[in-house]
């Protein structure tokens, strides 16, 4: 088999295009959660504790040999641990409501010979 033929064969398998698919919606919505981060409930968060701004908090750390100062960005890592948390929420309210959009799948009928049984056990119980 060429390595294209082979190539092609596993690029059109079901599994491999549903994961692209996926991996672009994901992007997006990413893009989407990120930006209600950054642009909705940082400024909320922040106005609540006063004003301050995450990205800006920093422990100053001194000054490098060519005068710069050496900064502990904190806030940093702050805002992209409120990101990941409001992000990872999104994700599960978004599954959480696709999988109640989801039917059951309908429960397979008994077997002949144990529906035949049940009938016979209702029978007698009834007498």
């Amino acid at each position: 088999m060429s390595l294209v033929k082979e190539f092609k064969e596993f690029a059109m398998k079901g599994n491999v295009v549903d994961m692209a698919v996926g991996v672009v919606i994901g992007t997006a919505f990413g893009k989407i959660v990120s930006s209600l981060v950054a642009d909705v409930v940082m400024p909320l968060l922040g106005k609540i504790v006063g004003g301050a701004s995450f990205g800006d908090l920093a422990f100053d750390l001194g000054a490098d040999p060519a005068g710069q100062p050496v900064l502990l960005k904190y806030g940093a890592f702050l805002q992209s641990m409120f990101d990941f948390v409001i992000i990872a929420a999104a994700i599960f309210m978004a599954l959480k409501a696709i999988n109640r959009l989801r039917t059951p799948p309908a429960a397979a009928p008994p077997p002949a010979d144990v529906a035949l049984l049940t009938e016979i056990r209702d029978l007698l119980k009834n007498r």
